[in-house]
């Protein structure tokens, strides 16, 4: 079924399958209460229901898609109207970076001079800090190899900003559960497995490299909704991941700072980021989780967690005694305590910062608008980092590069453009 009818009952709002295929238990649920509007809408809920199994698509030669649902149970949803953005379990509202990620609808955007340079300004910001994170973080492994540690700092840094802003009431803190932090554990693992192998690969070869390995995450997001969650795209989006596979291939065989250990773990980085970014719409969306909880606190909640849960791996692979060695080695190549500390500082801070930025400025502008943005900002950042570290690039490796980052953003148009489109209301 394509759409969903919402029926409004005296103090709850029941979510139900189209008129014309209703069952017979929806229709029993229907009759148990005095319906006060009748139909009042048939696009889809803004509240995802966990009884509802996710549609599988059954299309492949074309955008159209086709959904069926085996659940024999409709969840009553109490105050939906509450909600202040929409959980539709199509999109991913916690990672502003993610080709998932929830953009703004074309026709409900402000095309004001107002908004136009307000952006210019926060995309200007957001690449000067992106760059500025990605430079910092690969002086931070020159001068002390201990990725694990580097990563677990990082995540750290996060706490003691929005700390501040909680403490002040610059911004609401968030009121969670237990069973919301059980909820939100998983997501907040591969949050933190996403930025360690990211970090590991930027350690053990070029930052150019790891940012064509990041590019494949669409391919794996393809991949694991297909095997874990028998949920079919249409062709076009399928196509568009060849020139992926095709330009990292192509970067690989000519890549001149080629390591295993990079690879390995820049390919982990992509895998986590896609599982991450599906956790998002298929397990966290819809439900509600306490108070406060807006994308930017979700990302704060999810970062002091990661820290949680990385540290105890950091302090194991990387203990005291590696870390004290590499300290020791450091002071004796010339840098000064306070040089190490400045550097682990900023890199944290710039980490925080940069997706701070990147919530106000991508939750603003449309799917191709989104796209667009991040295939310029890995060509800034690799363009920026081979200027900085002087990192000799191959024509076929820079071929191939670009071949993938232009494949991960035609994924990101065609996944937009063959996304299903809400019915109109129908009349009251």
């Amino acid at each position: 079924f394509d759409n969903f009818h919402i029926l409004k009952f005296s103090g709850t709002t029941k979510i139900m399958k189209s008129a014309t295929h209703v069952t017979a238990l929806t229709l029993t649920l229907a009759l148990q209460a005095t319906v006060s509007n009748a139909f009042v809408s048939q696009t889809r809920p803004t509240l995802s229901v966990k009884s509802i199994p996710r549609p599988l698509v059954k299309s492949l030669g074309t955008c159209k898609t086709y959904h069926f649902i085996s659940s024999k149970t409709i969840k009553t949803v109490q105050n939906a109207e509450s909600v202040d953005y929409p959980l539709t379990g199509e999109c991913d509202p916690f990672d502003p970076e993610s080709a998932e990620f929830c953009t703004t609808d074309p026709d409900a955007i402000d095309g004001s001079l107002k908004r136009t340079i307000r952006l210019g300004v926060l995309f200007t910001l957001w690449y000067i800090l992106n760059i500025g994170y990605n430079i910092g973080n690969k002086r931070v492994l020159n001068a002390l190899p201990l990725p694990w540690t580097a990563a677990t700092i990082e995540l750290f840094f996060g706490f003691p900003y929005v700390a501040l802003l909680w403490s002040t009431g610059l911004r609401k803190a968030p009121k969670l559960s237990f069973d919301d932090l059980k909820t939100l554990s998983s997501q907040a693992f591969f949050l933190a497995a996403t930025h360690v192998a990211g970090v590991i690969s930027f350690g053990a070869g070029a930052i150019s490299f790891t940012h064509i390995l990041k590019a494949t995450e669409p391919v794996w997001s393809a991949l694991i909704l297909a095997v874990g969650f028998k949920e079919f795209l249409p062709l076009p989006v399928y196509l568009s991941l060849v020139p992926i596979i095709a330009g990292v291939g192509l970067a690989s065989l000519k890549e001149l700072s080629f390591s295993w250990l990079g690879f390995t773990a820049g390919t982990i980085s992509a895998v986590t980021s896609a599982t991450k970014a599906i956790l998002s719409k298929k397990v966290l969306d819809g439900k509600p989780l306490g108070e406060n909880l807006t994308p930017a606190n979700m990302f704060a909640v999810l970062t002091i967690l990661g820290f949680l849960f990385i540290l105890p791996a950091s302090l194991l692979i990387e203990g005291p005694a590696k870390v004290s060695a590499a300290y020791t080695a450091s002071l004796a190549a010339g840098y000064t305590k306070v040089q190490l500390f400045r550097l682990l500082s900023i890199s944290g801070f710039l980490y925080y910062i940069y997706n701070e930025v990147a919530f106000l400025a991508l939750s603003e502008v449309a799917p191709v608008t989104h796209a667009v943005t991040n295939t310029v900002k890995r060509v800034v950042i690799i363009l920026a980092s081979v200027l900085v570290f002087r990192n000799p690039v191959s024509k076929l490796g820079a071929l191939g590069s670009g071949i993938a980052i232009l494949g991960a953003t035609a994924y990101s148009i065609a996944k937009n453009k063959c996304k299903p489109k809400p019915a109109s209301p129908s009349p009251e």
